[in-house]
């Protein structure tokens, strides 16, 4: 069923800092849409806004999942977790002292979750089979990149309609970052998720999605209905090539 985003006239900011101003973005249902922009830009700040970890100053966050609609703004996490909602955190934001099943099993504490537990822990062990050799391992223990498979994992477990995925590429080697991106496509092509996801890849990024919106300074400055779009704009040029 239908599961999508709508965000209208948002701002938010961390006390008399501003960070974003007027934000207006959708997500339809089943689509991967690009949060591009470069570092200290407040693709972050969007994400977490989303996901109920930094209140709005004003606007409006609408989730629609499997055909009914919330209001995001004023929900804690964990209420919009239970919605259907996940995130793949910069940074990954693992239990380093935890093995990589323990992180699993946590992912999954949302009551539809609990219900399926061992099949979704299945799935993650076939879509990533390094994690099911180095289930009794610690997490911190983990290169770089199989940390970022735990993560987009953990949040699998809960679910979800929507992921949200926050900087996948942080931290990783180029040919990781590709085969990460590359993931979280086959993964929302198996699952018919809807994808949001913050990025400063550019040629990554869109490798993936359907399409996208450029943040600059906390404003949406592009709003780009397909790749080629995004590829032949001034502001990327400008932001990303080093052109005008």
């Amino acid at each position: 069923m239908a599961s999508s985003l709508s965000i209208r006239g948002l701002h938010a900011g961390y006390g008399a800092v501003r960070v974003l101003s007027g934000i207006d973005l959708d997500v339809a249902t089943g689509e991967t849409v690009a949060l591009l922009g470069t570092n200290g830009n407040g693709k972050s700040t969007l994400i977490k806004c989303i996901a109920g970890q930094v209140k709005p100053t004003s606007g409006r966050i609408v989730a629609q999942v499997d055909g009914v609609e919330h209001d995001l703004c004023g929900l804690s996490t964990e209420a919009i977790v239970g919605l259907g909602i996940a995130l793949v955190p910069e940074g990954r934001r693992l239990f380093p002292k935890l093995t990589v099943e323990e992180n699993l099993l946590l992912g999954a504490y949302r009551p539809e979750a609990r219900l399926k537990l061992t099949d979704s822990l299945a799935f993650c062990f076939d879509a990533f089979p390094r994690l099911k050799e180095r289930r009794r391992q610690l997490a911190g223990s983990m290169s770089g990149g199989e940390q970022q498979m735990l993560a987009i994992a953990r949040a699998l477990m809960t679910l979800p309609k929507i992921l949200l995925v926050d900087e996948p590429s942080v931290g990783l080697a180029p040919i990781l970052v590709a085969k990460t991106i590359d993931t979280i496509a086959e993964l929302k092509a198996r699952l018919g998720l809807t994808v949001l996801m913050a990025e400063q890849n550019f040629p990554q990024a869109i490798r993936i999605a359907n399409r996208g919106y450029v943040l600059v300074h906390g404003r949406i400055e592009l709003k780009a209905d397909d790749p080629q779009t995004l590829r032949d704009s001034e502001i990327v040029r400008r932001l990303y090539l080093g052109t005008a």
